[in-house]
């Protein structure tokens, strides 16, 4: 949890390095801080799960940084508890 909100800090304070819209920086914050809340305790509706999870797929998709992908797919993992098929 505490190395996800270092990473996240890190990931923003950044600039977002490798994302080209700003409807990306958005989805990667919806996708880890939904996470960041799941890893908290708190209970996501199921609305929020699947805005959380196509947020993830949308940000996963729009890096090309390794790093970035782990960490949506990690995040993705805590909000569905599922892992992505590829």
């Amino acid at each position: 949890m505490l190395a996800r909100a270092l990473c996240r800090s890190a990931v923003f304070s950044l600039g977002l390095l490798g994302f080209a819209t700003t409807a990306s920086a958005q989805d990667a914050d919806l996708c880890l801080s939904a996470a960041e809340r799941v890893d908290a305790g708190e209970k996501l509706t199921d609305a929020e799960k699947k805005e959380a999870h196509e947020a993830c797929l949308r940000a996963l998709s729009a890096t090309g940084s390794v790093l970035q992908k782990y960490q949506f797919q990690e995040a993705d993992f805590a909000i569905t508890g599922t892992h992505h098929k590829f």
